[in-house]
């Protein structure tokens, strides 16, 4: 394994920590909020010397790693960029364990939402900004890695070739840069954007910063308990609700509206699934009394997005479609979680065509993926199929362990998909008293690899494994 050029990459993570950490040392210094400022500085130094480490130890090294050392590059970037972001909560006023503030910080980094804080509101200014940071800083890395290490098409098991995205690399060193400045510019443009919107709403300054740095990436981390201390109106309720849109969707898709509408024709994917939002929330709105259509259609962009956010509890019947919802889990190009609608659709399509082929054995069928030139074949069939089994071990595997700390079946097995899918656990599910502080450590430990096997899906562990069995043998 070329350990030279994994510490190259991991130097190259550390960065957006320094820059971060420097922003919130300008912030206390400027607006007197000396309380956790040393913190900081320590996060500073550490995150620098990591950095300049790194690249002193690696900087003649083999840049060109393989694309298993890509996938084990991104376990050991969430794993180590969490330790970094978890120093200002351990050396903090509010006296947290180093295990959770690891799992604060993994919480935010894979853009998850879980907290060990029960009181929000009287949180440093400076930590709150913090934790809005992470989330950001995850979902950059995030499409930072789909779109570079997970178009790997000979190993696409994140299926990026069906789904419209002009910036196709066969490897991590194709254009690299030319990629990594215009996805930055994308992400860094709609988290402004979304600022700004909120600014203008008559949100205060403070908490429209906050808000747009989670919901651009797809996070529930929020400057306040409630949602509903910060969005008081129904303009801003719809600002809110265009963002998480815009959040669960193709990064390109607003790219393309804006910049050559006529390749909004290639987003097939991205259509449906507004079609399928706008059907889900018809269907619930007269099927759910005493709440607005807006309620109830921001519930459903929130849950297919893998935020999880929202401003009603549905009835109690309607917890599992909610959590049904997360598990679409959005666009492939987005920096929601979930199996994705794509796979569904290829599982879906193949059973119909299967049905019909026993019905009519002479049939001729149509095998193309959302009406482009791409079809189904064996081998995003059998990807598909793979994710979802994986899916279901990962399941089982964690809500065992939940129920061994005393959560009952159904919370178990709803927490168990939320931590999945990166989804927070919030009033649409049921899941709102449930009080991380107080789980096992075992517990809190594997929902942090839970949380990043959702990212990156644990079929990624199984082909890292595969490659060092085969490679011993």
């Amino acid at each position: 394994m070329n350990f030279k050029g994994l510490f190259y990459y991991l130097g190259l993570s550390c960065w957006p920590v320094c820059i971060l950490s420097f922003i919130n040392i300008l912030y206390c210094s400027y607006f007197d909020h000396y309380l956790n400022l040393d913190s900081y500085l320590l996060t500073l130094f550490i995150s620098l010397f990591c950095a300049l480490f790194f690249y002193f130890i690696s900087k003649n090294a083999e840049k060109n790693i393989k694309f298993y050392e890509q996938i084990f590059l991104i376990f050991i970037i969430y794993l180590f960029i969490s330790l970094l972001i978890s120093v200002p909560y351990y050396f903090s006023y509010y006296q947290i364990s180093f295990v959770d503030s690891f799992f604060e910080a993994a919480s935010g980094l894979t853009t998850t939402g879980f907290t060990v804080f029960t009181n929000v509101k009287f949180l440093d200014p400076t930590l709150l900004i913090w934790r809005s940071s992470s989330h950001w800083i995850g979902g950059l890395f995030f499409l930072i890695f789909l779109i570079l290490i997970f178009s790997n098409f000979k190993n696409d098991y994140k299926l990026t070739n069906l789904v419209y995205n002009p910036d196709k690399a066969n490897n991590i060193f194709k254009d690299t840069k030319k990629i990594i400045l215009k996805v930055f510019f994308l992400y860094f443009f709609s988290t402004v954007v979304i600022f700004v919107l909120f600014n203008f709403s008559g949100i205060r300054l403070f908490n429209s910063l906050n808000l747009s740095m989670t919901i651009s990436s797809t996070g529930a981390f929020l400057p306040t308990n409630e949602l509903s201390d910060i969005i008081k109106f129904t303009s801003q309720k719809i600002i809110l609700t265009l963002a998480l849109m815009f959040s669960a969707l193709n990064i390109y898709f607003f790219y393309s509206f804006f910049s050559n509408f006529s390749n909004i024709k290639k987003h097939h994917e991205d259509i449906i699934i507004l079609g399928g939002i706008f059907l889900f929330s018809f269907i619930l709105f007269f099927s759910i009394e005493k709440n607005t259509f807006l309620d109830i259609f921001l519930g459903v962009i929130s849950s297919i997005g893998n935020s999880g956010i929202s401003f009603f509890e549905p009835p109690k019947n309607f917890y599992l479609f909610f959590v049904f919802l997360t598990i679409i889990g959005g666009s492939i190009i987005s920096n929601s979680a979930g199996i994705k609608f794509i796979r569904i659709y290829i599982l879906f399509k193949s059973t119909i065509i299967e049905l019909f082929k026993l019905a009519t054995p002479n049939i001729i069928t149509d095998r193309r993926i959302l009406k482009t030139e791409n079809k189904i074949n064996n081998e995003n069939l059998n990807s598909s199929f793979l994710i979802f089994i994986c899916f279901f071990v990962s399941i089982f595997i964690l809500s065992s362990v939940l129920a061994a700390d005393g959560i009952n079946f159904e919370n178990s097995l709803k927490l168990s998909i939320l931590t999945i899918t990166n989804t927070v656990n919030s009033s649409l599910y049921g899941l709102e008293e449930v009080n991380f502080l107080n789980l096992l450590i075992s517990s809190k430990l594997f929902i942090i690899l839970f949380m990043v096997l959702g990212k990156i899906e644990l079929i990624s562990l199984f082909l890292i494994i595969k490659k060092v069995i085969f490679d011993k043998n």
